[in-house]
Parts: structure tokens; C-alpha cells; sequence
């Protein structure tokens, strides 16, 4: 199949969702173009079968705002008809799948037939979508859709109730590729403490955070979780992206004094090499609609602690592949990473049993083959 796809080219669960498809998709035989305002960032430029255009918006003086939906429904129509595209994936609702739906009334009038199918990811339902401005259109680009997904049954049965949508919606996980992100096994265990004194001391536990440090991941959550532990326990905290709330963090940890502790890398691009070196992974989200950083960190043998909220309780078995709490619970956090901490035996079967559920459910090899069989059934349907 020749399969555009768009997304949000930026560090978010969104883009590296959509970006990780095509790559997968393009490694079965397919054959990928990305229709997106800049390259996503997990995207190489070096991969078989996989192609980037870039989308031109122009900034004429009338123009308050540049119509970037406009542009892009305009180059995913181009795009579609120069390389005879069979269907169209676009990932957030917003402004994504209207510009799908412009995209496939434009070939309509040459007669030329274009399918798409729209991923909701998450704030596109539960935040943007809501706002009474962009409501009614997002509704009725999800109702025009020819084929919708979600990735958990959490989001999918709040956009049908918030959304009042009537259409079938279905769910198709996240996933994470286990030969990519896997823990460092014996035979490199010498090389995985080299990278380690990075961070931390041979004797010092590691807990990692990974997310674009919006307001809704709650990021100094982390830190004072982790300032917690610290009291009890010799342990490091190393925080993996950026975003607005990064500066308040490093208020946080310079005024709780365990600056000297807290290693801000910024974004990277290899965060599966950096996962697998953390004990512990911090996600004590607002609200997470599935929870990508917490799978990725499970591939890695790294349980989290996290918050039950959303989709998070269909990823990770409270007491068995990580531990949930309240949000904004942080002293029970801090004692639930204590008590995990300090007894090997739980520790090292939950670690087991993190990657074990991880390949098991929501590996690649697993997942991916379910777009490929919905895309199918759309273009059947098509037909």
C-alpha cells in the first residue's frame, strides 16, 4: 500500500506514535509518505520506502494567523494524486482530519477516491477538542471519517460520550518495538555502568522521567517525589525532554536543594538507550489517555510509578507491572518507590514481568499488523 501519513512532527506521544508506524509500516513493504509543517523528529531521512514533504505555508500580511490547515489539506491532496496514495492516516483529530476530509473532496471532483483514517491520541479529545470552538468540527471530522482509532478503551468511550459520536471507533494500542527498546543484558552490563557514571554511583538508584513537560504531565510532581526518596535512599533523578514547566522544575529542585541530584538532558533522540539504564520511571500525569513513555520504560525492564488516571490502568496491572496512585499523591508515591526499592525479590519480578507484558501485548510485531488489516478493511470498504 502507498499510505500518507500526518502528525504532529513534535516531541509528543502523538508524532513519535505516528512516525514509529511508518517506520514499521515501510520495514513490511509499504510504502510511506509523511505530509508534515517539518520532519518528525524520530524520522532519519534514512530509511527504505519512507518520504517526507514538507507542507508550504505562505505568510501574507491579510493573514493574521497562516492557514496551516489549509495548506495542508491542499499538499495532502497533491501529495495523494502525484503519488496515486490508496489512503490517507492522519494522527490528532486537530486540525488533521479536516484537512483529511478537504483533502478527499477535492480528489472527489477529479474522481479519484482517497480514504483516511483518523488515530485520537489523547488532548485532541480531552482538551482541544473540547473547546467550544473546535467542538462541532471536530465532531464532524470524526463522524466523516472513513475509519477511526483510539489508543485505549478510555479515550475511545469518552470521545463517543463527550462527542456524542455515533460511528464505530476502534482500539488499536500503542506500541513500542522490543528489539529497540530492551534492557541492557548481562553480556553488556559492564558497558551499561559506564554510561551510568553519567549519572549516578554504583551504589545510587536512578528514576527517570520522559515527557514534553506540559502543565498536565506535572513534572514537579516528579521532583518532589523524587526529593522524597532521596532522603531514604542514595538515588539520582535524570528528566528526558522540554517544555514550559522545565523552569519551574529547576526552581523546584534548586529550592528543595537536590539540584546537585537532578540531571536535565533535554530532549534526545535515543531515548531508548537512556530508558534501560533508570530503575524506576516517574509518570504522575494529570491525565494520560494511554501512557507511551511508561510502555517504552517496560520494554526497558523498568516498572513505574504512576497515576491511575485514564488509559494508564489499562497499560500497567497495579502491583504487578508498576504501582498507581492519586494524582498529585506524592508521599504515597515516594513510599510505594521506597518499599519497591528496597525489596529485591518484588523489584526484580515486577521488572520481569514489565517486559514480559510488554512483548507480549503491545510489541510491533504485534500491533502494527492491526493497522495494517483496518487500513485493508477500509479500502475494501472503499470498493
Amino acid at each position: 500500500m502507498r499510505i500518507g501519513i500526518t502528525c504532529y512532527p513534535t516531541y509528543g506521544g502523538s508524532g513519535v506514535v505516528a512516525t514509529e508506524l511508518g517506520i514499521e509500516l515501510a520495514a513490511l513493504g509499504h510504502e510511506i509518505h509523511f505530509i508534515s509543517y517539518s520532519q518528525p523528529f524520530r524520522l532519519s531521512g534514512r530509511d527504505d520506502g519512507i518520504f517526507y514533504h514538507e507542507v508550504p505555508v505562505s505568510n501574507y500580511p491579510l493573514f493574521e494567523f497562516p492557514p496551516y490547515d489549509l495548506a495542508l489539506a491542499s499538499h495532502m491532496a497533491e501529495v495523494a494524486n502525484y503519488y496515486a496514495l490508496d489512503l490517507l492516516h492522519v494522527h490528532y483529530a486537530i486540525p488533521h482530519s479536516v484537512s483529511a476530509l478537504l483533502a478527499r473532496q477535492m480528489l472527489a471532483e477529479r474522481g479519484q477516491r482517497l480514504p483516511f483514517v483518523t488515530t485520537l491520541h489523547g488532548t485532541d479529545i480531552t482538551l482541544v477538542g473540547l473547546d467550544h470552538s473546535y467542538l462541532p468540527i471536530t465532531r464532524y471530522a470524526i463522524q466523516q471519517s472513513n475509519g477511526v482509532t483510539s489508543i485505549s478503551n478510555y479515550l475511545r468511550d469518552k470521545t463517543i460520550g463527550d462527542f456524542d459520536v455515533t460511528r464505530p471507533i476502534e482500539t488499536i494500542p500503542n506500541f513500542v518495538n522490543c528489539d529497540v527498546y530492551a534492557p541492557i543484558e548481562d553480556a553488556t552490563k559492564k558497558g551499561k555502568e559506564c554510561v551510568r557514571r553519567h549519572f549516578a554511583a554504583s551504589d545510587e538508584r536512578i528514576l527517570m522521567h520522559l515527557s514534553n513537560f506540559r502543565p498536565v504531565k506535572r513534572v514537579t510532581d516528579v521532583v518532589k517525589v523524587f526529593a522524597l526518596v532521596a532522603r531514604k535512599l542514595p538515588a539520582q533523578l535524570v528528566l528526558v525532554g522540554d517544555g514550559p514547566d522545565r523552569s519551574q522544575a529547576e526552581w523546584l529542585a534548586h529550592d528543595l536543594g537536590i539540584h546537585h541530584r537532578v540531571h536535565f538532558l533535554g530532549k534526545q533522540d535515543r531515548v531508548n538507550e537512556l530508558l534501560p539504564l533508570a530503575d524506576l520511571f516517574l509518570l504522575p500525569s494529570a491525565l494520560e489517555s494511554f501512557g507511551l513513555a511508561a510502555l517504552e520504560a517496560m520494554a526497558c525492564k523498568v516498572p513505574s510509578i504512576a497515576t491511575r488516571v485514564g488509559g494508564v490502568p489499562e497499560l500497567i496491572d497495579d502491583g504487578v507491572t508498576g504501582l498507581l496512585f492519586d494524582v498529585g499523591d506524592v508521599e504515597a508515591m515516594a513510599a510505594g518507590a521506597l518499599n519497591l526499592l528496597s525489596d529485591s525479590e518484588r523489584f526484580n519480578t515486577m521488572r520481569e514481568t514489565a517486559r514480559k507484558t510488554a512483548k507480549g501485548r503491545y510489541c510491533a510485531k504485534k500491533v502494527v499488523p492491526q493497522y495494517v488489516r483496518y487500513y485493508e478493511k477500509m479500502l475494501e470498504e472503499r470498493n
